[in-house]
């Protein structure tokens, strides 16, 4: 075996005082310095999936699709908002009034005939706390949802509550109007909450805690504005519904944990799923015969 030139060979990378330096390719991964993004992804997988799906969530994430639906959402609730705030004549935009309640968005028992009404009134907003609090609500929680499971799912339950919502307030509530995405934006907070109280002692019980006791603060603080609008404040002339908060949020505590909960299976296999898609046609049906034949709404 010939010699073998020392001064030819790569020499080893040194750090200033000598030491050899690790490559990091070499590293285990438990060792490994995480971009920016990794952590992202971490920290996303942390408050989203229990312990035993964390690694194959990372395993396949990236961010392609983008959270595409929920962002495309907002951006239309939002122009909806400045449209009527400022080409339509509004008095002052904490409070919007004849705008909005003469939209053919709007739901309105009088005009339940329309039926796109029941799906399109989620693009009106009553007023800047009314689309603040909506949009930051489904970014700050949509878009992670998103990340994990995609906008099939995340746009299935957002719409299903915004369903339930109208559905649930022509039944309950059937004289008053409805104006927000309150009832999509209350799907995601239901299937989310279902998942953290589920889940509870593999999603770091302390985060689960947090998690749970935020969700209960933001829904009574924003279940107190909704009881004001409809039964204290007159101003704007029509009585605004909150029942689609209610409708809202039993779909996504159905619906909207089954979606979430089943994020390593097929969903067609999943009874659950089955069993939900059963009810939520059942009471659709319902609905619908109760708006034809019994709705004390003119």
């Amino acid at each position: 075996m010939g010699d073998i030139d020392l001064e030819e060979q790569e020499p080893f990378p040194v750090d200033r005082d000598g030491r050899q330096l690790r490559n990091e390719a070499d590293e285990p991964d438990g060792f490994r310095k995480l971009g920016c993004c990794e952590k992202f992804q971490h920290s996303v997988s942390k408050w989203m999936l229990p312990e035993g799906l964390r690694s194959k969530y990372l395993e396949r994430t990236n961010c392609c699709p983008p959270p595409i639906f929920i962002i495309l959402i907002s951006i239309v609730e939002l122009a909806v908002f400045i449209y009527y705030a400022v080409w339509k004549p509004q008095k002052q935009w904490v409070t919007l009034d004849e705008g909005i309640w003469m939209s053919p968005l709007t739901y309105k028992p009088e005009c339940r005939q329309e039926a796109w009404r029941f799906i399109s009134y989620m693009l009106v907003h009553a007023g800047v706390e009314h689309i603040v609090g909506n949009l930051v609500m489904q970014l700050l929680l949509g878009i992670p949802l998103e990340l994990v499971h995609k906008g099939f799912e995340v746009g299935m339950v957002y719409l299903a509550g915004v369903v339930a919502g109208s559905l649930a307030s022509s039944i309950f509530d059937p004289l008053s109007a409805l104006v927000g995405a309150s009832g999509g934006v209350y799907a995601l907070i239901g299937g989310y909450f279902m998942n953290a109280v589920v889940n509870f002692r593999e999603m770091i019980p302390l985060l689960g805690v947090f998690r749970i006791i935020g969700i209960i603060m933001i829904v009574c603080v924003d279940f107190g504005f909704a009881f004001y609008r409809r039964f204290v404040n007159d101003e704007a002339g029509m009585k605004v519904s909150f029942v689609a908060h209610f409708g809202g949020i039993v779909a996504g505590m159905t619906i909207g944990y089954v979606f979430f909960s089943a994020y390593n299976m097929k969903l067609l296999k999943d009874p659950r799923f089955w069993l939900c898609i059963v009810g939520f046609v059942v009471f659709v049906l319902f609905a619908v015969l109760f708006n034809i034949f019994l709705s004390p709404a003119p």
